[in-house]
């Protein structure tokens, strides 16, 4: 997926295609393993794990975007089960479909191309539509609603946090200022309001990226779903199940970064102490690849630019094969 609300429309493209899907190492050898696409999307990730498992094989694909079940639901292979919500409910639907442990699990972070495109999910403010930005709109509260009814200080934290917006409270203060004159409804309305209280523009990007990208992160609480989706991915896997995230931008990648890290690492035991080599703490997780988009893939797709994706693979705990 993307995470990019201000590039010109493109045809949808999988970012980090094989390369992702050759991360989770399917082979011969895991082709009748069970694995999780956490992102359906357009299915562009699904469709590869599918013609790379055996009949016996299975994949669990979650999204939360209706379009994308509906994408999803059409493929119509047996091997695939789909899941309308997030990936943070891993757990949950695993155990509901039977499942204990996975051979490999997918994430790829952020926005689709089709959301960004349709002017009616309100992700962009490239065309003029209504300023929704639900990744599900049959639930939950728009960005209008939600701009709204918050107060200045909250709506200033968000663009600061989320958007890493320097500019954030002037921002939070003009939306303020303009909702007591008339409600704020449309995507274009929104960036006018931002490109007036924004006093310096960063160089080729426009001034309200910051902003639409921090309200759509608190809307869908995409960083909360993930700490509880990674933790959810890893309890499920498999040892030597693999992990592969792609993130596109700071916020997403210093999660997973940090997550994975944290379980490829173990508390160093007090050297005075008697204990002996098989009772050290053994890390959960060996850290495998740290991988960019190669240059051709982002002159052909711009929105690859951003991405990384992120490998490790679940060690076996004592005693396990």
């Amino acid at each position: 997926m993307i995470d990019s609300t201000a590039v010109p429309e493109l045809q949808h493209r999988t970012v980090l295609l094989q390369e992702a899907v050759d991360a989770l190492a399917i082979g011969a050898a895991r082709s009748d393993g069970v694995y999780v696409d956490g992102t359906f999307g357009r299915g562009g990730h699904s469709r590869e794990i599918l013609a790379r498992l055996s009949e016996r094989g299975r994949l669990v694909a979650f999204d939360k975007d209706p379009q994308a079940i509906t994408a999803a639901q059409a493929i119509g292979d047996a091997r695939l089960q789909v899941v309308h919500g997030s990936f943070a409910t891993l757990r949950a639907a695993l155990d509901a479909r039977g499942i204990g442990k996975v051979d490999g699990v997918l994430l790829d972070l952020g926005i689709s191309s089709p959301q960004v495109d349709e002017a009616a999910r309100g992700f962009s403010f490239r065309q003029d539509g209504p300023l929704d930005m639900r990744m599900d709109p049959t639930r939950g509260m728009s960005a209008a609603e939600w701009l709204a009814t918050e107060d200045e200080q909250t709506i200033g934290r968000v663009i600061r946090d989320y958007g890493e917006e320097r500019f954030a409270f002037q921002i939070a203060k003009a939306i303020v200022a303009r909702r007591a004159i008339e409600p704020i409804s449309g995507t274009r309305q929104l960036a006018q309001i931002v490109a007036d209280a924004v006093k310096t523009r960063e160089k080729g990007k426009d001034p309200a990226t910051r902003t639409f990208q921090a309200i759509r992160i608190h809307i869908n609480q995409e960083l909360e779903e993930l700490e509880i989706g990674l933790d959810a991915a890893f309890g499920a896997l498999a040892p030597h199940g693999r992990i592969a995230v792609i993130s596109f931008h700071s916020l997403e990648d210093r999660i997973v970064k940090r997550y994975l890290a944290g379980k490829a690492k173990v508390a160093q035991p007090d050297r005075r102490l008697p204990i002996r080599a098989a009772e050290l703490p053994q890390p959960e997780l060996k850290l495998l690849a740290r991988i960019k988009p190669s240059t051709a893939e982002i002159v052909a797709n711009p929105r690859a630019r951003s991405a990384i994706l992120r490998v490790a693979e679940r060690l076996p705990a004592g005693g396990e094969p």
